[in-house]
């Protein structure tokens, strides 16, 4: 049971029905850069990866280890910075957060052995893994709960912004400076931390959580609001069993599995995706045609994020997941050009819209006092399986091929649609105090 007075609860609906302002634009332009750089430094090793391999002499299976090692950084970081958001802010932990990826993503280009390869991927990996749920974490705070599913939607929309931006750089740096050029692009998200401490306020959720009224108040000013009553709050215990007590055990259960669903299947489909294509033998331009995918990633985020808000996050995340997997199926069998790359656009285009609704669902189940802790709990359950898709797909290719690689990406998504119709609750509309009871 919350401690939070029955004053600040009146304060926290005050801002739920607060107007959309310069204010909103201003938080949401911010997170979505958030967003954006963190998806282009995940995904900025994937036009590089053939020659990573041929510089490093990988074997499909070490291959597998460079990019899995990212994602166990990526589970520790989740699971650590979700908590310490929920101790010291969200404006802390997103500037933490996006220092370690950007640095760490950087120096991979002075990398001269596996070794040092492996460490500086860990590291990024860390601090990755650590800013992917704050955006959302901190946007879903502040966000009027008519249009919460829209802007968590459109920050989840800038992944693919950042995955284009990614291959852009590979399209015209590699074949003129080499991969290792490729990385220096990655220092480019440094530029969002002058950006916060100048415009971003700290959740005033999170303030009001934390026994910090005044504080909360003096946010609410930048709303044009101006309360003279300071809200009588007690500081809420944050505790990690919280996620898995009898009431909120059941969303535990399906954010895990939906993370983990998503998380394999995305990077072990997308990460992979050159080296697919190659492995064909059917494509020309394998890098034109991962670019070409990529974009086919747009409309589908963009579809899902005007949905939430009109269908619900249940039948988006359903329906979006079962035609992810009819997708899969339709790669696993295809055997000419044209095939293969309108079911990779099909997949493409309902897995990242499946995020969408996935990135706005996660923050919603849970209550402020812990609301990064289970993002960041879920998120590096993803991480896991971010994690075993890197030497399970370079096995998986290596021994049984491409069939039944896809294969098997389409069954997990079926298997996180029925989690979805089994244990989810739709929460669209709703406030988040309403939902977290």
């Amino acid at each position: 049971m919350s401690k939070t007075s029955e004053l600040s609860e009146d304060l926290l609906r005050i801002l739920d029905r607060i107007s959309l302002s310069r204010t909103h634009y201003i938080m949401l332009l911010i997170c979505i850069m958030f967003y954006l750089f963190a998806a282009m430094n995940c995904v900025l090793i994937a036009p590089a990866l053939d020659l990573i391999q041929k510089e490093f002499h990988l074997d499909p299976i070490s291959l597998g280890m460079v990019i899995g090692i990212l994602y166990l950084g990526m589970l520790l970081g989740a699971v650590s910075c979700g908590y310490i958001s929920d101790i010291l802010g969200r404006k802390l932990a997103l500037i933490l957060t996006t220092s370690i990826h950007s640095i760490f993503t950087g120096l991979i280009s002075t990398a001269r052995d596996f070794s040092t390869l492996l460490v500086l991927r860990f590291i990024s990996g860390y601090g990755l893994g650590g800013v992917l749920p704050l955006p959302g974490v901190y946007m879903s705070e502040y966000s009027p709960p008519k249009y919460r599913g829209l802007f968590i939607g459109l920050i989840e929309t800038s992944w693919v912004f950042g995955a284009l931006l990614a291959s852009a750089f590979g399209l015209s740096i590699i074949p003129l400076y080499g991969w290792r050029v490729l990385f220096y692009t990655a220092f480019i998200p440094l530029i969002t931390i002058p950006l916060t401490l100048a415009f971003l306020p700290e959740s005033t959720r999170y303030l009001i959580s934390r026994g910090r009224g005044k504080e909360a108040l003096k946010v609410l000013e930048m709303f044009n609001l101006k309360i003279e009553t300071v809200p009588r709050v007690v500081s809420e215990k944050v505790s990690i069993r919280e996620i898995f007590s009898k009431s909120y055990i059941p969303r535990t259960v399906l954010l895990w599995i939906l993370w983990f669903s998503l998380v394999y299947t995305y990077h072990g489909i997308f990460i992979w995706l050159k080296a697919f294509f190659i492995r064909s033998g059917l494509i020309v331009d394998p890098l034109l045609y991962y670019f070409i995918v990529t974009l086919a990633q747009i409309p589908g985020y963009f579809s899902a994020t005007l949905l939430l808000d009109k269908l619900g996050r249940k039948p988006v995340l359903i329906l979006y997941l079962i035609l992810a997997g009819i997708g899969c199926l339709a790669y696993a069998f295809s055997r000419d050009p044209t095939s293969i790359l309108i079911s990779s656009c099909i997949i493409g285009f309902f897995n990242l819209g499946a995020w969408a609704g996935l990135y706005t669902y996660t923050p919603e189940l849970y209550p402020t006092r812990v609301r990064g802790t289970g993002a960041g709990a879920a998120a590096s359950c993803g991480r896991l399986g971010g994690f075993l898709q890197g030497p399970l797909t370079g096995l998986i290719l290596t021994f049984l091929g491409l069939t039944p690689t896809f294969i098997k990406f389409s069954v997990i998504h079926i298997v996180a649609a029925i989690a979805v119709l089994l244990l989810g609750m739709e929460t669209k509309g709703r406030r988040l105090e309403e939902i977290s009871r």
